[in-house]
């Protein structure tokens, strides 16, 4: 029935009603009735028009990477749908408190700024499973970049102990009283990675009990990525809202944003990911000859463990990080123009201004942290995790944020941004890209930006990208990303509710 009849049908019934006798009807009352019909209407199928928008989402959510349709490359159409919740659930009791705990966790962390992110939030998990008081993680001293860095020097200390008192109770250290009755000095063991729970009940607790402080050292990704959904919650908890930088990191972060912003309505943020110890450490080779093959073969000595590699094997496996030019070439086959402004997160690039030069000429708003606030770093410039932690910010905060590599930044930063909102994240589909580079002058431009723009689709940071319960779960915390139910896409008045994270 069409809605022109259905309101006719509506009207006629409602004067009925107000007047069964047929007695003379005033004219403010009919407008009255009129109005409200009308606001019914609106209502109606405004719901209708919400409600059939989400269905068909629901129906073609998991098959939008093969569509035809083309991808808006600054933003997802369908990160509407979803929303972080991290919330903890009714029956997630209270954290132990210190006194009834079953004694002090100390935590050594190991790597740079994101890998010990990792071990942070996961001494948070690894405190909760045990009921231990958990003292605030020491950060990596000794590691490849030499910071000596503290907790308190990059993460805001007492916010991180308040946000998480729910959860686990935090002392920045452990009691005089406690560290004199010890005859012992703390046992110290190292767990093996990805270990389970269960692993931690039944081979760390009892040594925690009997030695009542215990430290947990070189401690990066040792617990599972599968845990149940309020652990995985707790995850959340502390990754994207507990470990807050300090305040003076937060402002020369933001001013960084500031200054972009003001240049350029949006940006693209792009990790590039080309030290020559990441180079180095890939095996891979770039067309730097001999003297490339020798510099980075001396720097890859440093690791007494790894592999011999075959660069071409390894570039067919999609394991090689894309050159700067590489890099630019993909975003212009996507559809940035070369008016759009790219911020690169980067420490020394390989080859330096020779290497960066390919992609200064495809896209010359380049900008970085260094160009952007030379006074304000100069404080900053002894500690490289403070350093990456300005990049984080600043990346964080972009309309795109492309990844080259699968690094533990590109992880946390991806994790992040599909957690607050699916912010479009580009990750190089490298395995396919590698082909396409080698045989790009075979073809001419408009061939070779639509091949790119296929081999794209399921790299562009759509929310159906990864199954539920797949992939890591630092780059896809799927338990704390949940889908809007059709009756919230409308709020009682029918206007859009604010997503609240």
């Amino acid at each position: 029935m069409g809605n022109g009849v259905w309101t006719g049908r509506w009207f006629r019934t409602s004067l009925a009603l107000l007047h069964p006798n047929g007695k003379h009807v005033s004219w403010s009352m009919v407008c009255g009735v009129m109005l409200f019909g009308l606001g019914l209407i609106s209502l109606l199928t405004g719901h209708v028009a919400s409600h059939l928008e989400w269905y068909s989402h629901r129906l073609h959510r998991r098959t939008l990477s093969t569509l035809d349709e083309p991808i808006d490359i600054w933003q997802s159409q369908y990160s509407k749908y979803y929303y972080g919740c991290e919330e903890r659930g009714r029956h997630f009791g209270p954290a132990v408190r210190e006194r009834k705990s079953n004694g002090y966790l100390l935590i050594a962390t190991s790597g740079g700024l994101n890998q010990q992110r990792t071990g942070i939030t996961d001494a948070v998990v690894v405190a909760r499973i045990l009921n231990a008081t958990l003292v605030v993680p020491e950060l990596d001293h000794h590691s490849f970049w030499k910071d000596d860095s503290d907790f308190a020097n990059i993460f805001d200390v007492n916010w991180f102990i308040t946000y998480l008192a729910k959860d686990v109770t935090i002392i920045k250290r452990v009691p005089d009283k406690i560290m004199r009755s010890m005859e012992k000095p703390p046992y110290t063991m190292r767990v093996p990675r990805k270990s389970e729970p269960e692993y931690y009940l039944d081979q760390v607790l009892p040594i925690l009990l009997r030695r009542r402080v215990l430290q947990l050292t070189k401690f990066d990704y040792r617990l599972a990525n599968n845990l149940d959904d309020e652990l995985q919650k707790l995850r959340c908890r502390v990754n994207y809202h507990a470990l807050r930088f300090t305040k003076p990191i937060r402002q020369l972060g933001q001013r960084v944003v500031m200054k972009m912003r003001k240049m350029a309505s949006r940006y693209v943020a792009v990790h590039l990911r080309f030290e020559p110890d990441m180079l180095a450490f890939s095996g891979c080779y770039f067309g730097g000859g001999e003297k490339e093959r020798h510099e980075l073969g001396e720097i890859r000595k440093r690791w007494t463990t790894l592999p011999d590699l075959s660069p071409d094997g390894e570039r067919k496996r999609g394991k090689c990080p894309l050159s700067p030019h590489e890099v630019g070439l993909m975003l212009r086959a996507l559809g940035f123009t070369n008016d759009t402004y790219l911020y690169v997160a980067s420490g020394e690039i390989y080859g330096g201004n020779e290497t960066m030069q390919p992609l200064k000429d495809l896209f010359p708003n380049i900008y970085t942290k260094e160009m952007l606030a030379e006074e304000e770093l100069k404080p900053f410039l002894p500690f490289s995790s403070r350093l990456a932690a300005i990049d984080y910010i600043v990346c964080d905060e972009s309309n795109v944020f492309v990844t080259n590599n699968n690094g533990n930044m590109a992880k946390i930063l991806a994790g992040r941004r599909r957690y607050m909102g699916h912010k479009r994240t580009i990750r190089p589909n490298a395995k396919k890209l590698s082909a396409l580079f080698s045989s790009r002058h075979e073809m001419v431009w408009d061939t070779f930006a639509s091949k790119v723009k296929a081999c794209q689709r399921g790299f562009m940071g759509e929310p159906d990208e990864m199954r539920p319960g797949r992939g890591e779960f630092h780059e896809y915390p799927s338990t704390c990303v949940c889908e809007k139910p059709f009756m919230d896409d409308l709020s009682q008045d029918g206007t859009r509710p604010k997503k609240v994270l």
